[in-house]
């Protein structure tokens, strides 16, 4: 229900603008590359996530379409925002690395500061980067070269200096549908041929984030891209953006011309990857599910579940089980469905199967 305050954007509305902005109340008509870059990358931690990303944003998203861009270096793999695995554009790829630098220098001290002390950092970056573009490796590979160097040292904290000091692509087969093994390393610029962009302030950054996940605190632009002090950014930006309040009171930026749909708009039933970045982009994360939810979705070793949507909002898990020719996708809703969201979630289910499990003879769906 509207709130009859203008100012004051309620849960549904929050809800249907993200859903608007993820390319989820419809299918959009653009392409891979397009939709990436629209989203700021995908979480990719995974190398399959990220098809059903694109599956369930874009009408008539084959496997092909996403895995020629990483074939053709147009898209790749590596640390950025939060310090995790996204796939993102070579272009964001080049522009947001030397941004988010910073933030990646801090995560690197508050995880592995005690067994780095007494070391230089810049040394063991240069040594692996030297490594690196003779040769990719794995991290394991990386960190068995640089303990060559500094033997008293844990190789897989040297390993990480250089992932976080260095920008390591991840190199194919890595990032194709199905291909399996281990991530393979080697520099941004390398693989592009190209330099980073100079480091540059993150108001642009800024401005792309709430195009994609707006309306939004200050705490959420942070808490997505795992930087502080982002409030300098914004209170630069406040010519080219509008304010509201949310049902707690407190300041949602966004963008002049962003969408902000109808808290009715009506939304068909998706389906959600692993590691979705609609589910981790915020730190008020009530938009799209609840703290219980987050409790189910989310488990303590780090992964995050495949969801589906009714009515907008997280309502269950999603797996498809295979064995030899057979697939099945298996729903556990987090409450009594409706038969209505039922035949829905079945009939969008027999599409994702079509697409997730193409060479399965036959295809069954089952609720528990």
């Amino acid at each position: 229900m509207a709130t009859g305050d203008p100012d004051v954007l309620d849960r549904r509305t929050l809800n249907r603008s993200l859903l608007a902005r993820q390319l989820l109340v419809e299918r959009s008509a653009m392409s891979a590359a397009q939709a990436i870059g629209h989203l700021v990358g995908m979480q990719a931690q995974a190398p399959n996530p990220p098809y059903i990303g694109l599956w369930t944003r874009l009408a008539g998203f084959r496997v092909d379409d996403l895995a020629g861009l990483v074939k053709s270096r147009e898209v790749v793999r590596l640390v950025l925002m939060r310090g995790t695995i996204h796939l993102v554009t070579a272009q964001d790829c080049l522009a947001l690395r030397p941004v988010l630098q910073g933030a990646l220098e801090q995560g690197l001290k508050g995880t592995f500061g005690r067994k780095l002390e007494g070391l230089d950092p810049a040394q063991v970056a240069a040594l692996g980067r030297e490594s690196v573009e003779k040769e990719p490796l794995t991290l394991g590979g990386l960190g068995s070269v640089l303990a060559e160097r500094w033997p008293d040292r844990d190789p897989f904290a040297l390993a990480n200096v250089v992932r976080n000091l260095v920008p390591l692509v991840q190199v194919p087969p890595r990032g194709l549908w199905g291909e399996s093994g281990q991530a393979v390393h080697t520099t941004a610029e390398s693989w592009l041929g190209r330099p980073l962009t100079p480091a540059v302030a993150p108001d642009t950054m800024v401005e792309r984030y709430l195009a994609a996940f707006g309306p939004a605190t200050v705490k959420d632009i942070q808490a997505w891209s795992g930087m502080t002090r982002l409030a300098d950014a914004v209170r630069r930006l406040r010519p080219r953006l509008r304010s509201f309040r949310d049902e707690n009171g407190l300041e949602l930026v966004d963008l002049l011309d962003a969408p902000l749909p109808d808290a009715d708009t009506p939304v068909p039933v998706r389906f959600l990857p692993e590691f979705d970045n609609i589910l981790l982009s915020h730190a008020d994360r009530a938009r799209i599910l609840t703290e219980e939810q987050r409790k189910l979705v989310f488990t303590r070793n780090g992964l995050i579940k495949s969801t589906f949507l009714v009515d907008g909002f997280v309502s269950g898990l999603w797996r498809i089980e295979q064995r030899r020719k057979a697939a099945t996708l298996v729903l556990e809703p987090f409450r009594p469905l409706r038969r209505q969201d039922r035949d829905a979630l079945a009939a969008e289910g027999a599409e994702l199967l079509a697409f997730a499990a193409a060479s399965a003879t036959t295809r069954d769906i089952r609720f528990e």
